[in-house]
């Protein structure tokens, strides 16, 4: 008997999928574990399997069309089976218009340029009919427009007043025209691009975080002096290349395993005090923002993180994150210092009770033990936290471990 094939649930916050391709067509035979199609959801692009044996009936969904999850997409059943009261009985798939491209809108916008002119008795003002119109020939308003002239500050010498080109000419020889500047001819003109899943999640998620958690925000400056230093030791002694955003990952995890009332969740009617440690990794990609979790971050070495995050970062661009991949988070990090943003405040990323923003790493001027200036390398830091579940001394007792670590690399290798 035929069976439908509805649109399948590829993550915890999809709503809806977009066919981005379909790898079969109707009539074509499909074994269980055949590629059907691609479907892009709030967060990747993902294959999409045949679970059974059979013939391809029906297509109901065109490519790039979006559906609702569990809408009707195709039907697969024998060769020559009638599909259609199978269809009539599961609802086919809603029928959903590819959106067509919004053309871009250009519209001419000539701005006359300013002129500054000096008035004699000598000077007639311009004859100017009732309608407002100037009467001009074309050439001299062609001159007039190429030498950066207000036309309206000539006066017309042919028949009715009419501009010609040697009142142009006149104009521009008289020295009357301090500084003319040059005819602007622009063009105003937009595109309107509709929302992908991924941009529509997180404008729904985002929202749903700032609207319904008080965010309160927690600075802190860190010194990076020893960071750096044992940054570049490890990495001349292991031979690879271990970041500034490995060691703020490992230090936020030791900082979370000494205050677990930052590694909580807000859920209603109660607080859930997570007691394993997973890091939210916020990666920017071509259409937003995608957050693959570093798991157990407290429990693994520089290098460990090291090569995860990099595995992550690489698969995000190409979005081939797996659902695995991106849940389960506890605390999150977003890092804009690669950017050469000094500091900044972060949406807390549900379920999360906080996230912390790290800005860039400045040189600025310090003091030694002794009372001499020196140079110090500095990184501010922003912890958002939900005052539903962290109050003010608690994500300051956080941050207080966080700088200790970072300040003190050391202590993270033991």
């Amino acid at each position: 008997m035929a069976e439908v094939i509805r649109m399948p649930r590829m993550s915890d916050t999809m709503t809806e999928g977009v066919i981005v391709a379909w790898h079969k067509k109707v009539g074509d035979k499909i074994k269980s574990g055949d590629l059907m199609a691609e479907i892009e959801t709030d967060k990747a692009v993902m294959e999409f399997e045949s679970f059974q044996d059979g013939v391809l009936l029906y297509i109901g969904v065109e490519k790039g069309a979006a559906v609702p999850v569990d809408s009707v997409i195709a039907v697969i059943g024998k060769e020559g089976e009638d599909y259609k009261a199978v269809l009539a009985g599961a609802g086919s798939a809603p029928v959903v218009e590819k959106p067509a491209e919004t053309p871009k809108v250009e519209t001419a916008v000539a701005v006359a340029p300013s002129v500054t002119v000096t008035a004699t008795k000598e000077v007639a003002p311009p004859v100017t009919p009732s309608n407002g119109r100037i009467k001009a020939s074309p050439l001299a308003k062609k001159i007039a427009a190429d030498s950066g002239v207000n036309i309206a500050q000539v006066a017309g010498t042919g028949d009715e007043g009419r501009i010609i080109r040697k009142d142009i000419e006149a104009f521009l020889s008289s020295g009357k025209v301090k500084s003319a500047q040059p005819f602007v001819n622009g063009k105003e003109s937009f595109e309107d691009v509709p929302l992908s899943q991924m941009r529509k999640t997180i404008a729904r998620r985002l929202t749903e975080s700032k609207f319904s958690a008080p965010h309160f925000y927690l600075k802190m400056d860190i010194s990076m002096d020893k960071s750096m230093d044992v940054r570049k030791q490890m990495n001349d002694y292991l031979g690879e290349k271990i970041s500034i955003n490995d060691f703020v990952i490992k230090a936020c995890a030791l900082s979370l395993r000494e205050n677990p009332n930052v590694n909580s969740s807000f859920l209603g009617d109660k607080i859930r005090y997570n007691h394993h440690i997973h890091i939210g990794m916020a990666v920017a990609v071509e259409e937003g923002l995608l957050v693959p979790v570093i798991k157990f971050a407290d429990q693994k070495s520089f290098s460990q993180i090291s090569s995860e995050a990099k595995a992550f970062g690489a698969k995000a661009k190409e979005k081939k994150l797996q659902p695995s991949d991106w849940e389960g988070n506890t605390f999150t990090i977003s890092n804009l210092g690669m950017m050469d943003i000094d500091d900044f405040t972060a949406i807390i990323n549900p379920p999360d009770a906080c996230i912390l923003a790290v800005g860039k790493i400045k040189t600025v001027p310090a003091f030694d033990e002794k009372g001499n200036v020196k140079s110090s390398n500095v990184m501010t830091v922003t912890l958002s936290c939900d005052h539903r579940v962290v109050d003010g001394a608690k994500g300051a007792k956080f941050l207080q471990s966080l700088k200790r670590f970072l300040e003190n690399p050391v202590t993270m290798l033991i």
